[in-house]
């Protein structure tokens, strides 16, 4: 049997472990490899599926028509006087009529704002010096009977005599949840339409929904005259009309 010194025996041992630490690694790498390929492969297959999934995305539009319950009245009182302090004095006599006259029929205190004032000389011909002065107040009354908004309205002209001046009058539907709830179902049933429409054409089955965003309400203003509601000869006719309440919403299917 060959002798070998201890310096080639200890040289032989080192190689013999270098070799198993390289076959070692290398089979961890071949495990490594096989399991990264096997993991990508099912990422790729459930890419696909998704990727593949159809969509549908419509938007339905749902309208329920409802009546105003409230009239918004921008009225006030316009004055001249010889001097501010005289026109001013006129027309807080003027604007407090008319506020009693609108109280005095059901109007709460609450429902009556001032809404502006305007103090500006009047001048005649060329001259640069004041002739007078007008004062101009405003307010806002919100009329919540409309079967007295008529009486409400002539009441405080009357009140208000030849100075009373009405800028706007609008009518409101405030009450509208009930109308909202009704407009978004029927906004649903419209989307479900036409998505089975479009499955139908592509020869798909409609699947389940995946999303729903709404896109809004709106009330657009009157839309059409109703009969006039006024108790009595010494009434302004209000005529409330009809609003739509209009809703929308995008929906998504699956195919």
């Amino acid at each position: 049997m060959p002798q070998f010194s201890p310096s080639y025996r200890a040289a032989a041992i080192g190689i013999g472990a270098a070799a198993l630490l390289v076959g070692a690694f290398a089979i961890g790498l071949s495990q490594g490899s096989g399991a990264n390929a096997e993991a990508a492969t099912t990422t790729g297959q459930q890419q696909g599926a998704q990727s593949g999934a159809g969509r549908i995305t419509v938007t339905g539009t749902g309208t329920v028509t409802g009546t105003p319950n409230q009239l918004v009245l921008s009225m006030g009182v316009q004055v001249s006087g010889g001097s501010v302090s005289s026109a001013l004095a006129q027309a807080n006599q003027a604007t407090d009529r008319v506020t009693a006259a609108l109280k005095g029929l059901g109007v709460a205190s609450a429902d009556i704002q001032t809404a502006g004032l305007s103090i500006y000389p009047s001048y005649s011909d060329r001259s640069q010096v004041p002739t007078g002065y007008q004062v101009t107040e405003s307010l806002t009354a919100t009329l919540r009977q409309l079967d007295k908004a008529g009486q409400q309205i002539q009441a405080a002209a009357d009140a208000g005599g030849n100075a009373i001046t009405v800028s706007n009058v609008s009518l409101n539907l405030t009450d509208d949840g009930p109308l909202l709830a009704i407009a978004r179902a029927n906004a649903m049933k419209d989307a479900r339409a036409k998505a089975d429409q479009f499955a139908s054409a592509a020869g798909e089955q409609l699947g389940q929904i995946i999303s729903i965003t709404p896109v809004g309400s709106t009330s657009p203003p009157v839309l059409n005259q109703m009969a006039s509601t006024s108790a009595g000869s010494a009434a302004v006719p209000i005529s409330p009309g009809s609003q739509q309440v209009s809703v929308s919403v995008t929906v998504v299917y699956a195919v």
